[in-house]
């Protein structure tokens, strides 16, 4: 009797081991394409992204570089202080998108331009997500909003 105890135990403690296998396996592959790592101007030229990788790229737009182009073409440059790299958007920007301001990209780096599938800038005055506020901090150029 104890040998079966023993035997049913080593089969469950198997069992549930290769569900936790098999379940991490597939929350990786489910998760592969949704992962994007976020990096600052100065981090992409430093050391580029290959073509194929999908990032987050975040500072300040930069001022007197917003150009629009022939319908929804936009290009700008972003910048965390230290580096910039040139943007190009197709599509409509968000309302509180502007120069100056903090703004974080979805895309990828080709011929070291970044093509941007999303852009996003902040929801407020004060606002700015925490990885460009790190960056700007790295940087040396990042100033408190005023009332803070």
């Amino acid at each position: 009797m104890k040998g079966l105890k023993k035997k049913r135990r080593i089969q469950v403690v198997l069992l549930a081991a290769l569900a936790l296998v098999v379940s991490t396996v597939l929350v990786g592959y489910a998760m592969k394409d949704g992962i994007n790592f976020f990096r600052s101007p100065s981090q992409v030229v430093e050391s580029p992204p290959p073509p194929t990788e999908t990032f987050r790229i975040g500072g300040l737009v930069e001022e007197g570089s917003l150009k629009r182009g022939q319908g929804e073409t936009v290009r700008f440059r972003v910048t965390d202080g230290g580096q910039s790299i040139e943007v190009h958007y197709r599509g409509v920007l968000p309302d509180l998108f502007e120069e100056n301001q903090g703004m974080v990209g979805t895309g990828k780096l080709e011929n070291n331009i970044f093509v941007a599938s999303e852009i996003l800038a902040k929801h407020d005055e004060t606002y700015m997500p925490t990885e460009v506020v790190d960056a700007l901090k790295e940087q040396g150029v990042y100033q408190e909003p005023n009332g803070s």
